[in-house]
């Protein structure tokens, strides 16, 4: 399923100028606050009715401003995760569950257990949000708007308010919905650790407008967009599988660069990964090293350098 959008909007001194497709999978749109992040997710799910544009859902109008067509955010078939969880707080987990099983009301929705399963919320069922943590109240606004049975899924930063120990918590249950639900999601955020993380696509906004767009480990590894996501932050994503754990407490995973290892790795052997490489932790020698501790050294050819400001550069392996 596709979602195509170009998108017109101003407000107070903002111009939103926008046009990109996101293919099936978990689409990032990543930028600064006040890029447009969500002011984009809102005119998809039709909470707002933006000055120009057209939006398409694996073919189906969703608005098109020429046409005057704007079909009304109920009918969209659209499931929508806040920051905040916005449970109803008078009713169990399960009845929250349950009401996005009844709002769907279209023939064979999720099944709820397997959800509750996906999610690992089955021992939630009978509290009230009030006594939930803040990561167990986000997999519950998941879980229900998945239950609605909606044919894209939308996420403006759903772990913002979370902290790090929360945010380590919920990711995992992300990445099982990319991986087995086969469910669309646009996703925004501003954190690139959860880019690199979960998606498969990203779009990269500034000011208003598309700077990169394309699969996340080209626009991550792009030193031109590195400046975006922040210097610090520039680095490449490697798939690697994960081939064996050593006795010495080693994990061995290989990839297309060669073997890799980590001190840890959390998947058994025969699994995927993604590998994050920040570029500010990689030393570059002409020769290969010796008497050193680095774990890993690899073979690659420079084939570019960008120069940056000072005595910085930018060195694409």
């Amino acid at each position: 399923m596709t979602l195509s959008v170009t998108l017109g909007h101003s407000f107070g001194g903002f111009t939103l100028d926008v046009a990109f497709e996101a293919p099936p999978g978990v689409t990032v749109l990543f930028g600064r606050s006040g890029c447009g992040k969500t002011t984009v997710v809102n005119a998809v799910a039709g909470l707002l009715r933006p000055q120009r544009g057209r939006i398409m859902l694996d073919g189906q109008r969703l608005l098109d401003t020429n046409a005057r067509v704007a079909v009304p955010p109920h009918r969209r078939r659209i499931g929508y995760v806040f920051q905040d969880a916005r449970l109803f707080p008078h009713m169990t987990v399960r009845q929250n569950l349950s009401y996005g099983r009844w709002f769907a009301r279209r023939g064979n929705g999720p099944d709820i257990g397997h959800i509750v399963d996906l999610l690992g919320i089955g021992p939630l069922l009978t509290r009230r949000p009030g006594l939930l943590s803040g990561g167990e109240r986000q997999r519950v606004a998941i879980g229900r708007a998945i239950l609605s049975n909606p044919r894209l899924l939308l996420m403006d930063e759903p772990l913002a308010a979370l902290d790090e120990d929360r945010k380590a918590e919920i990711l995992p249950y992300l990445e099982r919905l990319r991986d087995g639900l086969g469910l669309p999601i646009l996703y925004v955020s501003h954190s690139v650790a959860e880019v690199a993380r979960l998606a498969t696509t990203v779009i990269l906004l500034d000011g208003g407008r598309v700077r990169a767009a394309g699969p996340a480990a080209c626009v991550l590894s792009d030193p031109q967009a590195a400046p975006l996501f922040g210097l610090r932050e520039a680095g490449a994503i490697l798939t690697a599988r994960v081939t064996a754990r050593e006795a010495d407490g080693l994990v061995r995973l290989d990839c297309q660069a060669g073997t890799l290892w980590l001190p840890d790795a959390p998947a058994a052997p025969g699994n995927s990964v993604r590998l994050r490489v920040l570029a500010q932790d990689v030393m570059l020698a002409l020769t290969r090293p010796e008497g050193i501790s680095a774990l890993n050294v690899l073979a690659g050819t420079v084939r570019e350098v960008i120069p940056g400001a000072g005595h910085d550069a930018l060195v694409r392996l």
